[in-house]
């Protein structure tokens, strides 16, 4: 029995915490195989109200009827095992899956699984690839971290055997995973909740890396330290891309950015000239993820042109760098860094466009996170003109860290910044009403609710 049988021999599958990026993809994708889905989410999203609107049956809070009526439980990682639907599902001896082990099982259902991994650009780099495998007529199924305008979703139903998904680290959660392809982007000291350090972190990749089958491709990025060595844990054929090591197969060289932060570069194919491309996102950062598409679609035979307009075609990732609106002629930015690294990628794109001032809302993301890398979050949000905090969004933690955002605007003040924490929404919303000028730009920041600020402004 193929893994596709197998998932569609379930009459119902319910999910707790649909309204996940990621779950409600999976959801869509089973719902389209003929599976009844129904779900749960402790809050409303605009997630979840897409999921009602194509015909799900979504709760808000729990639902224990549903957990009755359900074949199949899926869970993600977040939830906690005290978790009403969970704790009956289980009294009531019924199948449950992590989400990560489902979504295994769907990758094996196809012959060229590529998975997108690496702390950061998993989401950029997804987007891209997808767009230039479906430019090149190849039909891909997708899974992707965001809402992607050019896929009107977070997903695809191609009908080829090319699935192309992010592979999210957290947890080991990309090693239930049977990927033909991978391409690493990068590895980084981040959920160290989980991992602890970073030795275990950079591990986990090699274990990812040693599921590729000897007819694979493993593409990763010769500038980055922490992949260094990666090559040598598998047998798959191996290249890199790069910015700046010589020794990359795919080096990105001559790049000149345009008004909007928008890139052109050439990209030097073992040291031959091999096409110039350009960008339609801002940041030397997306570069280099570009770079990384590049190498991968070469190695699968898409043309130059197919690769040229996916580029032109993409212009970012919902809540990646994102353009929400104008008001008193001040552009309003929104943007899901929340780690160092992503926050100096985002920082350096924004100054790559034309403004007065710039204003950043931080909403720090996990307690841990914060904790770890606080005297980091600090150094990481200097680059802005006028620094705002706000409280952490605590996804799936409890305040056991004796760390708060007041502690992070204490750390920006000793580094001889200024900076406001202001913990109501509605509170920041009237300062930048009130401080910020026209030609001005305003930057919400973070994985959490900071969103929702940008609306605020704009209403």
């Amino acid at each position: 029995m193929s893994s596709i049988d197998e998932i569609k021999k379930y009459n119902t599958i319910h999910f707790i915490g649909i309204g996940g990026i990621s779950m409600s993809g999976i959801a869509e994708t089973i719902r389209n195989l003929g599976v009844n889905i129904t779900g749960s989410d402790y809050a409303k999203s605009e997630i979840t109200d897409r999921l009602i609107s194509h015909g799900i049956d979504v709760t808000i809070g729990s639902d224990i009827e549903k957990v009755k009526k359900a074949d199949l439980i899926v869970y993600t990682a977040a939830i906690p095992a005290d978790d009403v639907e969970l704790k009956k599902a289980r009294e009531l001896n019924k199948k449950t899956c992590e989400r990560a082990v489902f979504l295994g099982k769907l990758t094996e259902a196809f012959k060229e699984t590529i998975g997108i991994a690496g702390t950061h650009g998993k989401t950029t780099t997804t987007s891209l690839v997808a767009l230039c495998f479906i430019e090149a007529g190849l039909d891909p199924n997708v899974q992707v971290g965001a809402i992607l305008k050019e896929l009107n979703g977070n997903y695809r139903i191609g009908n080829s055997d090319y699935l192309i998904l992010e592979a999210c680290e957290y947890v080991e959660s990309f090693l239930h995973f049977h990927p033909k392809s991978e391409i690493i982007l990068n590895i980084d000291n981040d959920h160290l909740d989980y991992f602890k350090n970073m030795e275990n972190v950079k591990l986990a990749f090699k274990k990812y890396a040693r599921l590729l089958p000897k007819d694979g491709l493993l593409v990763i990025n010769a500038d980055d330290v922490n992949s260094a060595g990666l090559d040598r844990e598998t047998q798959a054929k191996c290249v890199t891309f790069g910015l700046e090591n010589p020794k990359a197969n795919y080096l990105a060289k001559n790049i000149k950015f345009d008004k909007d932060g928008f890139a052109s570069f050439d990209v030097y194919k073992n040291g031959v000239l091999f096409d110039s491309f350009k960008l339609s996102i801002p940041g030397k950062h997306n570069v280099l993820n570009g770079t990384a598409c590049i190498a991968l679609c070469d190695n699968y035979g898409i043309s130059v042109d197919a690769i040229k307009k996916a580029f032109t075609i993409f212009k970012g990732a919902h809540r990646r760098l994102e353009y929400k609106g104008t008001f008193n002629n001040i552009d309003v930015f929104d943007d899901y860094a929340h780690h160092p690294t992503e926050i100096r990628a985002t920082s350096s794109a924004l100054n790559g466009k034309t403004f007065n001032e710039s204003w950043v809302v931080f909403q720090p993301h996990t307690y841990t996170r914060l904790k770890n890398l606080l005297d980091d979050f600090a150094d990481s949000l200097l680059d802005f003109d006028h620094i705002i905090v706000t409280d952490v969004y605590a996804a799936r933690e409890k305040n056991v860290y004796n760390i708060s955002s007041k502690d992070l605007a204490d750390k920006i003040s000793e580094l001889g910044k200024p900076v406001q924490y202001i913990s109501s929404f509605d509170n920041v919303v009237k300062l930048l009403k009130k401080s910020a000028k026209p030609h001005d730009v305003i930057l919400t920041l973070g994985a959490g609710t900071v969103t929702d600020i940008g609306d605020m402004l704009l209403k």
